[in-house]
């Protein structure tokens, strides 16, 4: 038996359909026949368009320069009272730290950080101060270390200051970083 070329599932000189054919699953995402689109999808064949503030910065490859995002109001805040209170377990690097990484972002916690930051180069300070004359005196300079229980109470202080919004200018303080 010879088969016959007229007999195909589809004529030749009609084109195929474009799209999905009827065994395949549907795009994921993509809403099912007779459904509408989410609201957060565009509807097929709509190009996506990027929403304002969703992103970190320009996309890549875009030649736009990176611009940090400002802080809120309670970040600067949350931020400024930790560059306050890490010092009790972390020292000077906890407000280098906070500086480093907030100082393009806010001019609160720029300012804020700086000054605990020199607070604590000032206690540093104070404390090699107190080492050596305790060392000249045989021990008796040791009472000097009294004076970081004022320390304690400034930065008690200056981070209930923080919380509230306002700035804190340490009484005792070397400013060397500006």
């Amino acid at each position: 038996m010879s088969e016959n070329p007229q007999q195909s599932p589809q004529p030749p000189d009609q084109p195929q359909q474009p799209g999905p054919s009827p065994q395949q699953p549907p795009a994921y995402g993509s809403p099912q026949p007779g459904q509408p689109p989410h609201q957060d999808q565009p509807a097929p064949g709509q190009p996506v368009q990027p929403q304002p503030g969703t992103g970190y910065g320009p996309p890549y490859g875009s030649g736009a320069p990176y611009q940090p995002q400002p802080l809120t109001p309670s970040d600067e805040r949350t931020w400024t009272i930790l560059a306050q209170v890490g010092p009790f377990i972390l020292s000077f690097i906890a407000p280098l730290v906070i500086w480093l990484v907030f100082k393009d972002r806010s001019r609160f916690v720029d300012q804020e950080a700086k000054e605990a930051l020199n607070f604590q180069i000032t206690l540093v300070i104070a404390s090699v101060a107190i080492g050596i004359i305790s060392l000249v005196t045989f021990g008796f300079g040791t009472i000097l270390y009294l004076a970081f229980i004022a320390a304690v109470v400034f930065m008690i202080l200056a981070a209930v200051e923080n919380g509230k919004g306002a700035p804190y200018r340490y009484p005792v303080n070397i400013r060397l970083i500006k």
